[in-house]
């Protein structure tokens, strides 16, 4: 059913060039497991600074007009790649340092101009109003930044793609005063419950969830999780009421780009039979973090962004414990400032227990999936989670907090587990220090004896959770949304 459909991917991220979180590399799996099943797929960015250095010689196709309001003019080219890939040129707005905030680390002010113009673009190559020879059945957009595409494309008349809204995290919902509805060019009626109105101002993820017909988010908990007051952000109501069109589907990952038996960053590369190799990327880490260097010594990793939501206060509320268990923890990441100083100021109360580095960098995440014994996700709420996936892929058994795609793909590793082989990491119920503290030390029980952590090691790097399984759950929501069209 896949062969002739075409889809268009909007996406305000795309990895490896610009990535802020697991958007990044959605975008870059996702649409090349689709083509891979037959789908005629084009992905849709911004042509951020990044994007245009990555691809200089990207060819122009067409020139958008003015739409009005005040968006501004912008042109369409088109960039060789696995999948073909338009970029959305507009200098003005895209050519600077930061997708969504300054190097400070503000919003930029125009951003509802920025990812309007994405929105309107996109409607226009999902419809009538194409430049192109190509038109998509079906017009699939994430998260906030592509959230008005929906709405431009309900409002403009004649043949039309369908739209289709992945929810990434609903916590961000691009929510600015109502001012800015004539800005962006949109008709008046717009501004209504009915539409993309949030209590006086306008949202764009709501745009989203209003105007698609059908509805997608990360994982199945998710799914669940978004339609109660509690991680419904203000928009459980309309969640609720729009569950017949929502579907979770667990997100997956780059099994090429994520694979330790060929991963080019790692000092020594090793798959589920030769599990030794993994002790040469735990030396070499302890090394490059300047801790130190013995084999005995549990190493704890995280990756992260360091915000609240991310359980990252619990990890420093318990260093004196950790120090106490003799544990080592490497952390990678950026986020809030007080976050860093915390963690910063953890590193230097306990140097031979804790290292830090504040920023990003792909190369050292792959080393630190590949070089500690298990991994820390304690966030407080999780749509779907890919670290955690990465994890198991590389034997390091994740400990997370039981919540959205955590808690629909990582098996506790309770004695029934155990025991059944069925068990890839280690689960808690409340996002509290002391919740933490007693899954790291089950984790610690059972890696002082090997043979029960090499089969627990195994099991997790057993499971799949290649885009290959993912991609065919799209097409049928796609499939459904045309249906639910065809039907008017």
């Amino acid at each position: 059913m896949a062969d002739g459909l075409r889809v268009l991917y909007v996406t305000p991220e795309l990895a490896p060039w610009i990535k802020t979180g697991g958007l990044g590399d959605v975008a870059q799996g996702l649409p090349a497991a689709l083509a891979r099943a037959g789908v005629d797929v084009r992905i849709l960015v911004p042509a951020y600074r990044e994007m245009a250095r990555a691809f200089p010689t990207a060819n122009l196709l067409a020139n958008f007009p003015e739409w009005g309001g005040a968006l501004a003019a912008a042109q369409l080219l088109v960039a060789e790649a696995a999948v073909p890939l338009y970029l959305l040129g507009c200098p003005a707005y895209y050519a600077r340092r930061g997708a969504y905030q300054s190097p400070a680390g503000a919003d930029w002010q125009d951003n509802h101009l920025r990812f309007g113009l994405l929105g309107r673009a996109a409607a226009a190559l999902a419809s009538g109003e194409t430049p192109l020879d190509w038109m998509p059945d079906v017009l699939h957009c994430n998260d906030w930044q592509c959230g008005l595409g929906p709405a431009y494309l309900a409002h403009l008349g004649g043949p039309k793609a369908v739209a289709v809204s992945t929810v990434h995290n609903l916590s961000y919902q691009g929510i600015f005063p109502a001012a800015v509805l004539g800005e962006l060019a949109l008709p008046p009626g717009a501004f209504s419950i009915d539409g993309l109105e949030y209590h006086g101002s306008v949202s764009f993820l709501k745009s989203a969830l209003f105007y698609s017909a059908k509805l997608t988010t990360v994982s199945p908990t998710y799914a669940k999780e978004m339609q109660s007051p509690r991680l419904g952000f203000g928009l459980d109501g309309l969640l609720r009421h729009r569950a017949p069109d929502l579907v979770g589907i667990l997100n997956g990952i780059d099994g090429e780009a994520w694979d330790p038996a060929r991963d080019p960053h790692l000092a020594r590369t090793y798959d589920a039979a030769s599990l030794d190799g993994k002790a040469v990327d735990k030396a070499a880490l302890q090394r490059e973090f300047g801790l130190p260097e013995d084999p005995r010594i549990p190493l704890l990793g995280v990756v992260s962004r360091l915000v609240e939501q991310k359980g990252i206060d619990l990890v420093i509320a318990i260093a004196s414990e950790l120090a106490e268990r003799g544990t080592q923890l490497i952390a990678l990441g950026s986020g809030q400032h007080d976050l860093e100083k915390a963690l910063s100021g953890m590193a230097g109360r306990f140097p031979r227990a804790f290292a830090v580095r504040l920023g990003f960098s792909e190369a050292l995440a792959h080393r630190i999936e590949a070089g500690v014994d298990m991994f820390l996700m304690p966030s407080r709420f999780e749509p779907s989670g890919l670290n955690q996936l990465f994890s198991m892929r590389y034997g390091t058994p994740p400990i997370v907090h039981r919540t959205g795609g955590l808690a629909d793909s990582v098996m506790d590793a309770d004695p029934a587990a155990l025991e059944a082989g069925r068990a890839t990491g280690f689960s808690f119920d409340t996002p509290t220090a002391g919740a933490l503290l007693g899954a790291i030390d089950r984790a610690l029980e059972i890696y002082r004896t090997p043979k029960r952590w090499r089969s627990l090691q195994r099991a997790a790097m057993a499971r799949d959770f290649s885009w290959a399984a993912a991609a065919p759950k799209y097409i049928e929501v796609y499939e459904s949304a045309l249906a639910k069209a065809a039907r008017g």
